[in-house]
Formats: C-alpha cells, structure tokens, sequence
C-alpha cells in the first residue's frame, strides 16, 4: 500500500460515501480493495470481500467522528504499521490455508523409562521389582496375548505395540499407580492407558482363564491329595476355599449391597467391598474362581451362587473328595469344615487344628495376590462393571506367576497384612453323613495320626 500523507488520511473521512478513493493507490492496490457495489454508501459497517478463493475472510472497520478526530490530529504512522501487519499476517494465513492440507497434531511424549525397562540388558531382578513377574514370564503373557490385543499400523500413527499394551496393564496392575502417573511414565495419553488396561484385562479373563484357572484333571487331583495329606493327615482334600474383600469406592446403586458390616465395625470407618471367593490347590494356584458378588454377602450366600456349589454334582468333579473351608462355609458331603461350638474334645480340637493348616495354604494363595498386584489393596478407580474383569485378570496372571516359580518379590511396597473376618455359618450342618465322616476323621488323626477318606 502506498503511504499517505496527512491530509490525504483526513479526507478519507470528509467523502461521501461511495465516493471513488482508488486515486490513492496504484492499479493493482485499488483493485484489491474496491468496495463490492451492494456495500457502497453504507457508513456504519463496511466490509470487503477478499473473494472466495480466500475464504471469504471479512475486515471490518467502525468509525466515529470522535476517532477521526484523534486520528488526524496524530501521527498515521503506528496505524499503517498495524494495518500492515495485520494484512500480512491474513495474507499469510490464507497462503497456509491455500498451500497445505489438513494437518494432524500429535503431542511429543517422552518414553525414556520404557524404553529402558523394555531393553534386553535392563537387569530381571530389577524388572521383577516393576512387574512382579520374570522377563521370561512376561514374553508367555505376551505371547499368550498377542492375537487378541495386537493391533496394526494405520496412516496417521503407528500402533502400540504388544509388549508395551501388556506392560501398561501389568504395570497398573501391580502397583495401584494412578492413571495419570502411569501415562507420563510410558509416553501415552491418559485415557489410552485407560483403555489399554481394561483390553488386555479383559483378553486374559476371555482367552486365558480358561486355561491357567480350572478344576483339576484325576492325575493333577491325585498329587494334589497327596500334597495336602501330608500337610494335615486328612485324605482326599483335592482344594482350600477361602472368600477375600476388595475395597472400593461407594457405588452410585446399590449401595447397601455392597455395604461391609464387618470391615466398618472393625476398622471405625464405612467401608464397601467386592468379593472374590476361590478354591486352592496345594501350590496356592486358583483351580475355581467366583468374583463380583457384593460385600454384604456373607461367604455362604456367595458360595451357594458360585458355579462350584450348582456343578457340584457333576461327573468328575468333587466325586470322593473334599473341599476345606473355614466356620463361615457349611458342612457338606463334599465340604469340611472345622467345628464352630463350644467345649471341644482332643479329638475335634484336633481336627480345627488340621483344617487350619490346609485352609493357611489358601490364606498365603490370596496374601501373596493381594502383595502381588497392589491395586488389590486399596479403593479402586476402576468402575463397578468393570471390576470384576480387572479382578479376574488379576487371578490369572497369580495362576502364571505361580507356576513359573516367580516368587513374590520382598519390598517394601508389596508388604501387606490379609486380615478377614470369619463368621459362622447360619446353617453349619447340612449332611448327617459328613458330620459322621467328620467325626471318623476327628477320631483317627487323634489315635493313629493319619486320615482316611469316608465316603
């Protein structure tokens, strides 16, 4: 644009509207601004039409007399340079909106933790602290995991890959670490790591549950008597159950269902919790798994809505055998319990002494998970349907990390107390066999030390 001079800016304002200012500038100057002809002689608002290549960008002046005033007896200088700059930067703008296509911006994360802990020289001591499993332990879940949770690469980024997805959740698994920690430590946005947690926990609940987590064959029961047999001197304990709580957050519905009596009383402070009742084999793997019922349910009511107590009549399972369990289970024909009343014999004595110790099999199984995988220990954020999912995720990878010999790790942060309350069941006795066999047991661990099998 040409400069002006003083009194060629004041005119500007003493014309007529729709009077002709292209004696102002050059050819090319008058034709980028001339007025459309519907806007010509309009004195309030006035608008020009960059045209529609443009996109039809508008500016807008208003002017007073008051303005014009203050204008003219001024400098114009400081004015052509804002409106210089201001045209640049629109014509700028335009050239970009012209020139370029949609563009896509992705935030830089940093990933320099997982990329240490992820290399093949980051020591497995160390890694076992992070994950509570071996590098190697880690590779079968991966494995394991690979077809259901693997993703590809798509035009606009690149996927997450396998091994990083399964890290994520075993990460915010084993240590409770809140979201948004856990998305500055691997590089991902908050809600993926969200995201990434409840797919891969649900891909172990779905794909290897059914695997790691199941009643065991005639072979595997034979050595799982024998194994608690010459823990206790009782014959044909094939599994210990035992029922634990989960802390969580108050529901939205249902909240007297969920509301744990006992945990209130005992800890001075309203407490809601989750049950997770399992049956153990004698290595402390889960061999039968019953999540998501609500902590008001005693451990009778949970056991007579699991699927071990409607199969329990099935061909092959809990034929001849029994299932150990503490005061707050019934006795059954396949469940033995220890006695509940008062004044005991040395002979019963006894016997609660020997179920206890298969039924501290179970208790140290549900100790080292809750040590294992510390979002156990405390409220969880994860929402109400979406936990019983994250508990069975949990179960497995204990079975896993069982099996492949991965001890629990002695820090620190692992430590943690089980503590839960036991109460006696309503209906204690439900077979007048089982209480007779119950009875033999009793009598031959107190005069020949060894059990036998009444059935």
């Amino acid at each position: 644009m040409s400069s002006l001079t003083a009194a060629q800016f004041r005119s500007l304002f003493e014309m007529a509207g729709g009077e002709d200012i292209s004696f102002l500038f050059g050819d090319d100057e008058a034709a980028a601004v001339a007025a459309p002809a519907e806007l010509q002689g309009k004195r309030g608002w006035e608008e020009v039409d960059q045209g529609e290549g443009s996109g039809a960008v508008a500016a807008k002046r208003q002017r007073s007399p008051t303005s014009s005033r203050e204008n003219s007896s001024g400098s114009n200088e400081g004015g052509q340079e804002e409106v210089s700059e201001a045209a640049a930067a629109m014509a700028a703008g335009h050239a970009g909106v012209r020139g370029g296509g949609r563009r896509l911006w992705v935030k830089e994360r940093d990933s320099e933790w997982w990329d240490m802990v992820s290399s093949p020289d980051y020591p497995d001591s160390e890694f076992r602290k992070a994950f509570r499993m071996s590098k190697a332990t880690f590779e079968v879940v991966c494995d394991e995991l690979a077809a259901a949770v693997a993703k590809e690469d798509t035009m606009l980024r690149a996927a997450i890959p396998v091994r990083k997805r399964v890290a994520v959740c075993v990460w915010r698994l084993a240590t409770g670490e809140p979201l948004r920690l856990v998305s500055k430590r691997f590089g991902l946005g908050i809600s993926t790591c969200h995201k990434l947690v409840l797919e891969v926990c649900a891909a172990l609940k779905a794909m290897v549950m059914p695997k790691v987590v199941r009643w065991p064959e005639a072979g595997d029961a034979a050595a799982i008597a024998a194994h608690f047999e010459a823990i206790s001197g009782i014959s044909g304990v094939v599994g210990a159950i035992y029922t634990t709580h989960i802390p969580i957050i108050a529901p939205k519905s249902n909240v007297a269902s969920y509301y744990n009596r006992r945990h209130t009383e005992r800890n001075q402070k309203t407490s809601y919790s989750m049950t997770v009742q399992c049956v153990v084999d004698s290595t402390g793997a889960f061999t039968d798994v019953c999540i998501g019922w609500p902590g008001s349910n005693s451990d009778e009511e949970v056991l007579e809505k699991s699927a071990l107590y409607l199969h329990r009549g099935v061909p092959g399972l809990i034929q001849g055998q029994w299932v150990v369990g503490g005061g707050s289970f019934p006795l059954m024909d396949w469940m033995l319990v220890p006695y509940t009343h008062q004044n005991l014999t040395w002979a019963q004595h006894m016997l609660n002494e020997k179920v206890a110790a298969v039924r501290g099999v179970a208790r140290d199984a549900f100790e080292r998970l809750k040590r294992r995988w510390g979002c156990l220990q405390k409220r969880t954020e994860v929402k109400l349907l979406d936990l019983p999912t994250v508990l069975g995720a949990c179960c497995v990878l204990h079975n896993i990390c069982e099996r492949s010999g991965d001890a629990v790790v002695d820090a620190d942060d692992c430590a943690f107390d089980l503590f839960d309350d036991d109460m006696v069941a309503e209906n204690a006795v439900r077979s007048t066999a089982a209480a007779q066999a119950r009875d033999a047991i009793a009598h031959n661990l107190l005069h020949s030390g060894g059990g036998a099998s009444f059935f």
